[in-house]
């Protein structure tokens, strides 16, 4: 039975659905589970909730193990066969505050900042040394293990590791399976009514494009647009918006695709939407700004509840979820080939982005690995506005594996939303603001 080693261990609900998923799928229930953080009472409640569901659940089959601290990383990935990356480097306090705090002094605001824009940026800064330094262990204990990232910024992390290191990995997300069904949510139609969707997506993380969208061949999109314009129009007359989706939705409509992740995300990956000489546009399109840092705190202030149940609940359950993680580990066992949507390294996936893009893309998963499939030209106005992420995105690599502090200002001076706003002065004096005030969760750039 394979070794499955879960970095980040102490995010008890996300290991949960992962290593719960891996419990309730046959080839995968008598694995040993390594789990590892270096949050001693967070791990420790972590193992307590999977000894429980496997206890429940899979009737004691899995080995459960846990290892804290840089001391025991080692011995947590001696010869895994999977690893899963889903660490936070730098937490809420310090490193988020400072993501959106610094910014603000400048006037630029943003909604979720883990993916994109100035606080993307410097997220993927802290976090890329990290994953390298696991990736180095990986390389000596378990080099032919798969790394399945879960981490954000995805595109930046998965791309350095690819990029960096020897070690076989794939990039996961949440956004591209509920996609379809969503966007049929959005606009107000029932999604149970189409029980033969059809749909084709592809772009990069968190600006993956619905490239179609059918049912028994009729093509959804003009229904779906005519609703979007008539729920824009709709949502204007009011004083705020209410509705959640409407970045995403004018998108559509004006680019003509719909796009993978929610609009607080999307608000901050195009220079249309958050802007202080055009205030309005926050109302109008029901921009939730500093939404990140709230969900933060929120999550936080319930964890103490959530925790008593996930921990003390001896007759704890669970039922598969949706998340790829043990459909890839259970396809490379069988050999029963899995589809997924994974990032990887674009390597001509793309045919009009940028080869070392990590692009998402429809993936073909079985004993030889996770393999992309290739996509193709993507419309000229996706691929463009996908280019502008890009951009930023292969600086940041580049300023992380090359230790640049040159290609940290040259990252931010592209990325969408920033150069917007801001001069290039200003936008260089942010980033040594924020290089000051990370201190030693950055390592020195030169």
């Amino acid at each position: 039975m394979p070794k499955i080693t879960f970095m980040g261990a102490g995010s008890t609900v996300f290991a949960k659905n992962i290593l719960g998923d891996c419990m309730c799928t046959e080839a995968l229930q008598g694995s040993h589970l390594a789990l590892y953080d270096i949050d001693a009472e967070r791990l420790r409640d972590s193992q307590m909730m999977l000894e429980n569901l496997n206890r429940h659940v899979n009737n004691g089959r899995a080995r459960i193990t846990a290892h804290l601290g840089a001391e025991q990383r080692r011995q947590a990935l001696q010869g895994a066969d999977y690893v899963v990356n889903a660490i936070q480097v730098g937490g809420y306090d310090p490193c988020t505050i400072t993501d959106f705090e610094i910014p603000k002094r400048y006037g630029l605001r943003q909604t979720i900042a883990d993916t994109l824009g100035i606080g993307g940026i410097f997220r993927s800064l802290r976090t890329i040394p990290v994953v390298l330094d696991f990736a180095r262990d990986m390389e000596a204990v378990c080099p032919d293990a798969w790394f399945l990232n879960y981490v954000n910024p995805m595109c930046t992390i998965t791309g350095a590791l690819l990029r960096g290191s020897s070690i076989r990995a794939v990039g996961l997300c949440h956004s591209v399976q509920g996609c379809a069904r969503g966007l049929l949510h959005s606009v107000g139609m029932n999604a149970d009514a189409y029980p033969r969707l059809q749909w084709r997506i592809a772009g990069i993380n968190h600006q993956g494009w619905l490239l179609q969208i059918s049912h028994d061949g009729v093509d959804l999109y003009p229904e779906i647009k005519r609703r979007a314009s008539d729920l824009l129009a709709r949502e204007r007359a009011k004083p705020r918006a209410e509705h959640h989706d409407l970045v995403r939705l004018e998108i559509m409509l004006q680019f003509g695709y719909y796009l993978t992740e929610s609009s607080e995300h999307s608000a901050e990956y195009m220079p249309h939407w958050i802007k202080a000489a055009h205030p309005e546009l926050v109302d109008r399109y029901n921009i939730p700004l500093d939404e990140y840092p709230r969900r933060c705190v929120s999550q936080i202030a319930g964890w103490q509840q959530m925790r008593a149940q996930l921990t003390g609940d001896t007759q704890l359950t669970h039922g598969r979820s949706g998340e790829y993680g043990s459909r890839i580990m259970e396809a490379m066992e069988t050999d029963v080939p899995a589809r997924i949507g994974g990032n990887v390294l674009n390597r001509g996936l793309v045919t009009n982005l940028p080869a070392a893009a990590v692009v998402e893309v429809s993936c073909l998963v079985d004993r030889n690995g996770v393999g992309g499939c290739v996509v193709g030209d993507l419309p000229e106005v996706c691929a463009a506005i996908n280019r502008t992420n890009i951009n930023t995105q292969l600086l940041t690599v580049e300023a992380a594996l090359e230790r640049r502090r040159e290609a940290i200002y040259h990252a931010a001076f592209l990325d969408p939303h920033t150069a917007a706003e801001l001069t290039l002065d200003e936008i260089r004096r942010l980033c040594d603001d924020l290089i000051a005030a990370h201190g030693n969760w950055l390592p020195e750039y030169r």
